[in-house]
């Protein structure tokens, strides 16, 4: 558009137009209308045409016919106005490029008298450069100390001149409150300027600090409602720096990162760029983002929390939501780290502000509230998603150290790396504080035992409560640890405020119904004789639960703590598995073998075997856990170390102990019952009538028959129950007893010349039995004992004598010390382990039919 002067140097011409036809003025113009930027040609004929036509033709009901003159008259005119004007234009032109000319030619004196100027300088230089090569030791020097010299002075210069400029702001500033130079920097010389005006202004404020005495001056600025020098140069420190950060921020927008970088260090001087940090790490595109999504719900279906709080599956992972944030911050401070670097010359405070602030707000608000919805699902649930979220956010950790940020593609700095787990250590504390972390593993622990094992121990507790009690001599330790873990789980059930869900999983595992309402009545949980038994599924899910608990541990807590949450973890297990389960069972097993040991009617019930097998077992398994997990974990402090394996030892003592004390009672139950078996032997068994000679070569004695039974089911039934040494060790004290009780059986009952050929075969038959239990090579061969005592009844006086005479200086007894029934007679009726004597084989020829026979007299004459 033409400008107003424009439009009046056209129209005021044509305006002034005669309304007659043909009496038009010349229009009134000149170059300066032509010269604008805003000339238009068809405006400005329009303007033309419209002045040159009378306003009665324009418009109007009696319009009149066109008449071309007046317009061809305006145009002519205008013509020769142009040609005028093309005229002067043509002699200004003429006028500038001889004024060019003449300038280009002043341009090449100049450049030669440069030239001339330059060459005299380096015609100088020369000279100075042979002068210094002529004189080295000492021109070398003065060279370097002029350059010395010229810097110092051109520092001091600077100085000066900063000085001054100081000087006179001061002034300006105190007497005329006027910062227009300061202003003038500001704008004019650029982002130096901006820097260099920061520096004065905050030299002005400390210069007006030191001064700021209650002079009248200030006193009568303040009384007038003025501003002192101080707030005045402050105010303008406020705006500068509120300017600089409105120009970071367009530059940050632009992706310009020189303006940043210029401008971050003018903001450097301001709280020690403070405020330059906090608007990038404020204004991140990711916290806005990030801020409108904090309350989102979790992207967890139920099934996943489900999961995660059943022992029995495998852990899900980590939270989809929380690992979609943490995947996003890898990518976005990967990339920020280049802007970061690009844009601050203290790039790695920025960096350190930028990781803080990702950490303690998105992180950790997205953290609180994976684990607060963890926490609402059961206890396991909460640990299993600290473990998932603290591993993968560590991970992050790790990735970020890798890749450098800042320093990519180095590793990151010491300082950005200490950051990062110091952030990472943070988020986590208030979880590990104290104890805090093992108390949650050991309550979880806990429930999961105590309903694992709720209708054993709702079993046994019936059980103690019957007159002809199962478990009539459980330990009182036993009994009352079993009767708190139960009314404990019940208690629990009944007044906490777990979860449901929580609730609902441990009814499961205890094998309950988790719609049914079983707490309102303690005594109508159904329980059966398997519920009371050992089970090894139940113990290796224990286990199972307790080294996910161990791992979980050494992956969450600090190294140092490691020892003492061995201890928890070791009390827990002994507490629960070996007290509570197995020496419960334990007891009860005792309860049955003594049973069985009283029983002296009817052949002992050896099914207590089956249960011991199973408590060995789960002994060997408990063993195994405690020395190869648990201890090796506590090894670092020796103190604790020791105190572990004195429980250890004295808890598997124990047990050992109980064992034997079974394994005793049915040793012992076995041999009463074989000696009441041996007592029903008739007197008459070793003395025949004549016409059982005819089964001689076939039968036993029925008392031989039904002890080789009864020990061949003890045997075949402590071959399926024990193993290994404790198998040997068992059979070997059996077996002591045996031959006790035989050596004791057959000095007893007086046998016949027909009668030996049947204690031989009994005999045979015994050693038969005995001979095929796995038993030391030792033992088997004092078992010629017995042979040598059965060879007594069925030789002649002659024979008997000769066979004493060899006898002399076998061995008695070996291999073993008996602890059975009628075990002490035998020591000294068989001589245990030691030499076989005459006077040993008096008691067995006195019951010789023939005893008293002279020759047999001889033989006893010996």
């Amino acid at each position: 558009m033409p400008s107003a002067a424009d439009n009046a140097s056209i129209f005021s011409g044509i305006s002034a137009a005669p309304s007659r036809f043909g009496a038009s003025r010349q229009p009134q113009f000149t170059l300066d209308t032509f010269s604008s930027q805003d000339f238009i040609v068809k405006d400005f004929i329009e303007a033309l045409s419209d002045a040159a036509i009378p306003p009665s033709r324009r418009t109007g009901p009696q319009a009149v016919a066109f008449d071309p003159k007046p317009l061809i008259r305006t145009f002519e005119l205008a013509l020769n106005k142009l040609k005028l004007l093309s005229e002067d234009l043509e002699l200004q032109e003429n006028e500038l490029s001889g004024g060019v000319r003449r300038a280009e030619a002043i341009h090449n004196q100049n450049v030669q008298a440069r030239e001339r100027e330059l060459e005299r300088a380096v015609d100088s230089f020369h000279r100075l450069e042979r002068s210094l090569d002529n004189d080295k030791d000492q021109g070398g020097n003065a060279a370097v100390r002029i350059g010395e010299r010229l810097d110092e002075l051109d520092r001091q210069s600077q100085r000066a001149q900063d000085a001054k400029f100081i000087l006179q702001c001061w002034i300006d500033v105190s007497e005329r409150r006027d910062l227009s130079s300061l202003d003038d920097v500001r704008r004019l010389q650029g982002g130096e300027g901006k820097l260099r005006c920061a520096h004065i202004a905050r030299q002005l404020l400390k210069i007006s600090q030191r001064l700021d005495a209650p002079s009248s001056h200030t006193n009568g600025d303040a009384m007038n409602g003025h501003d002192t020098t101080t707030e005045l140069i402050e105010k303008f420190l406020e705006s500068l720096e509120k300017d600089l950060l409105k120009q970071f921020d367009d530059f940050y927008r632009r992706q310009n990162f020189d303006g940043m970088r210029e401008c971050a260090i003018a903001l450097k001087d301001f709280g020690d760029g403070a405020s330059v940090m906090g608007l990038f790490v404020n204004q991140h595109q990711f916290f806005i983002d990030r801020s409108q999504l904090i309350t989102e719900d979790l992207a967890a279906d139920p099934e996943t929390w489900e999961r995660l709080a059943d022992p029995d599956t495998e852990p899900p992972g980590v939270e989809p939501s929380l690992q979609s944030l943490v995947d996003e911050v890898k990518l976005v401070v990967q990339e920020e780290s280049f802007i970061i670097k690009k844009a601050f010359p203290f790039h790695e405070e920025v960096l350190v502000r930028f990781l803080q602030r990702i950490f303690q707000q998105s992180i950790q608000q997205k953290l609180e509230m994976v684990l607060d919805k963890a926490d609402s699902i059961s206890s396991l649930a909460f640990l299993r998603s600290l473990q998932a979220s603290r591993s993968y956010i560590s991970a992050l950790v790790e990735d970020l150290k890798a890749h450098g940020l800042t320093e990519h593609p180095e590793p990151a700095s010491a300082q950005t790396a200490a950051v990062l787990d110091q952030q990472l250590e943070d988020l986590f504390v208030p979880y590990f504080s104290g104890s805090s972390y093992i108390e949650r593993e050991k309550r979880s622990l806990e429930e999961l035992y105590s309903s694992l094992l709720f209708k054993f121990t709702t079993y046994h507790t019936r059980r103690r409560k019957m007159p002809t009690s199962y478990l009539g001599s459980l330990s009182a330790r036993s009994r009352e640890l079993i009767s708190s873990t139960r009314d404990t789980y019940l208690d629990r059930l009944e007044n906490s405020d777990i979860p449901a869900s929580q609730k609902s999983t441990l009814l499961r595992i205890a094998g309950l119904n988790p719609n049914a309402s079983h707490t309102h009545n303690r005594n109508d949980v159904d329980v059966s004789e398997e519920d009371g038994a050992l089970s090894l599924p139940f113990i290796k899910r224990m286990l199972k639960w307790l080294a996910e608990s161990v791992g979980r541990g050494l992956e969450l807590a600090n190294g140092h703590e490691t020892p003492k949450d061995v201890r928890e973890l070791l009390g827990l297990l002994i507490a629960n598995m070996g007290e509570i389960y197995l020496e419960t069972a334990l007891d009860a097993i005792t309860e049955s073998a003594t049973t069985a040991e009283s029983s002296t009617k009817n052949e002992p019930d050896f099914n207590h075997l089956t249960s011991l097998r199973s408590a060995i077992s789960i002994l060997h398994l408990l063993l195994a856990t405690i020395q190869t997990l648990l201890l090796p974990l506590a090894s670092t402090n020796l103190t604790i170390h020791r105190d572990l394996d004195k429980t250890t030892t004295a808890f598997i003592d124990r047990s050992e102990q109980k064992i034997d004390t079974i394994l005793q009672k049915t040793i012992d139950a076995s041999l009463t019952y074989s000696s009441r078996l041996l007592s029903q032997q008739k007197k008459t068994d070793f003395r025949p009538r004549d016409d059982a000679l005819l089964q001689l070569d076939q039968l036993q004695t029925p008392t031989c028959l039904a002890l080789f039974t009864f020990l061949t089911k003890v045997h075949a039934r402590a071959e399926t129950a024990l193993s290994g040494k404790v198998l040997e060790s068992f059979l070997l004290e059996l077996a002591l007893g045996i031959r006790a009780l035989l050596l004791i059986h057959f000095r007893s009952y007086p046998v016949s010349l027909t009668g030996g050929l049947i204690v031989s075969k009994d005999m045979a038959k015994y050693i038969e039995l005995l001979k095929s239990w796995k038993l030391p090579q030792g033992f088997k061969e004092s078992l010629e004992v017995l042979t040598e005592i059965a060879n007594l009844f069925v030789i002649g006086p002659d024979a008997l004598r000769d066979r004493v005479r060899g006898l002399d200086g076998v061995d008695g007894v070996g291999g073993g010390q008996g602890q059975g029934q009628g075990q002490g007679q035998a020591q000294g009726q068989a001589g245990q382990g030691a030499k076989l004597e005459k006077a040993d084989l008096k008691p067995y020829i006195l019951m010789r039919e023939d005893a008293r026979s002279i020759g047999v007299q001889s033989v006893l004459g010996l």
